[in-house]
Order: C-alpha cells, then sequence, then structure tokens
C-alpha cells in the first residue's frame, strides 16, 4: 500500500491524473472504474484538460442511488454525464441502471460484465465504505441492491443539499478487489478517522476499506489536512 501526501485537493488530483495517464499510455484499451462524489471533480477536470486519447477505454461506475431516473441531478448517471462522459469519447460506458424495473436482475448482468477492471478509483465514506458497502459487509460481497446507513444518507444529503434514496446499487467488496490496481483518493478532513482506521487498523468487516491491504496493487493519496 502505497500513501502519497499532498497539499490541496488539486495536487492530489493532479497526481491521480498522473497515475491513471501513465496506465493509459501503457493501455490504451484500459478498463477503468469511476467514482463518484466531491472528490473526483477535480481529477476528472484533469483528464479532460489532458487532451488523451480515451476512445479505447471501458468504463465502469462503482454504484448509484435505486430507485432514481438518470436526469436526477442526483444520478450517478447525470453527474458521470455532465462532469466526464459529455466531455470525451470513450468505447463503452457501463452505468448500474437506477430506473430499472428489475434491480437484482440488473446487479447480476452488471456483475457477470465485469471481466477485468485494470485500474479503479475510489474515495471512501466517513464509516469506511467503498462504494456503498456499509460497514458488516462481506468481504465476498459482489454487485447487488442494499440499504444505505442513516449516516451514508445524512452525509450524502447534506453534500447534495437534497435528501437521496435509501437504498443503493453498488460493486461488491469482492468486485472491487478483482482490479489490478486501485487509486483511493480523500481530501477532506472528515475522512481522516476513515482514512487512519484503514492504514492503522485491524482488517475487519465492520471497516470495509480495511479490505484493501490485502491487495497488492493500492495507492492512497491524501491532502495534508488528513492527519495520519
Amino acid at each position: 500500500m502505497k500513501i502519497i501526501t499532498t497539499n490541496n485537493k488539486k495536487e492530489l488530483s493532479k497526481k491521480a491524473s498522473e497515475i491513471l495517464l501513465k496506465e493509459l499510455v501503457k493501455k490504451p484499451d484500459l478498463t477503468i472504474g469511476f467514482a463518484t462524489g466531491s472528490t473526483p471533480l477535480e481529477l476528472y477536470k484533469e483528464l479532460i484538460k489532458s487532451k488523451k486519447d480515451f476512445s479505447q477505454v471501458t468504463t465502469f461506475n462503482l454504484d448509484e442511488y435505486y430507485p432514481i431516473k438518470k436526469n436526477n441531478p442526483l444520478s450517478f448517471y447525470h453527474y458521470m454525464y455532465k462532469n466526464l462522459f459529455n466531455h470525451l469519447k470513450f468505447k463503452e460506458i457501463n452505468l448500474l441502471d437506477g430506473e430499472t424495473k428489475n434491480p437484482q436482475k440488473e446487479c447480476q448482468d452488471y456483475e457477470n460484465k465485469i471481466k477485468q477492471i485494470d485500474l479503479q478509483i475510489l474515495g471512501i465514506g466517513t464509516n469506511g465504505h467503498i462504494g456503498f458497502n456499509e460497514p458488516g459487509t462481506s468481504f465476498n460481497s459482489k454487485t447487488r441492491l442494499i440499504n444505505l446507513t442513516k449516516q451514508t444518507q445524512e452525509d450524502n444529503t447534506k453534500l447534495e443539499g437534497s435528501k437521496v434514496p435509501e437504498k443503493a446499487m453498488t460493486m461488491g467488496l469482492k468486485t472491487i478487489m478483482k482490479a489490478k490496481k486501485i487509486i483511493l483518493i480523500a481530501s477532506n478532513k472528515n475522512k481522516e478517522k476513515a482514512i487512519q482506521k484503514l492504514i492503522n487498523g485491524k482488517i475487519t468487516e465492520n471497516h470495509p476499506a480495511s479490505i484493501l491491504k490485502n491487495h497488492k496493487d493500492v495507492t492512497i493519496i491524501i491532502t495534508k489536512e488528513i492527519i495520519l
């Protein structure tokens, strides 16, 4: 596990984009797992500014609220197109469908489609969740429909300025761990305890992100306001 401390979110985003773009040079047909939230926004701006060719890249997103319309500003579909997909050309874009009538089948089909993610971008929740895998999630979990904890609902409602759904579809921890390379980014002081537990704590299902200690290629990029 490699840890990089940066001065601010802009520097964090530049560092993350440098790593991603190096992988793109080595393998133009990368499969990238993307995350949403406030922290990746600057990263996506850096990718757009790079003017690099993403036309052979396949994407998979980590998660999506359920149920939610694609045109709802809270949806991750809306977020990804607004902040990245409308600006760069990709070979194939995969997102969980928050409008599906059969979320179980949607999750199973999505899981089956993920053969290999070369590079996975992650954020981390204040309670240590990655994707929407809340504390207590099995390390063997795959893509599925879940109930969000009250804490996650409150955190995300505060972030979005509007009440978020109580459920979500998310890649499982086992799904995430199949990625060849993982970059986890965190820039807010409120993520400090979650990062400290990830780095210094035990590997436990009570802190989902701790599973990353079992992965052979993880880079954690944080800002200096997060004290280790």
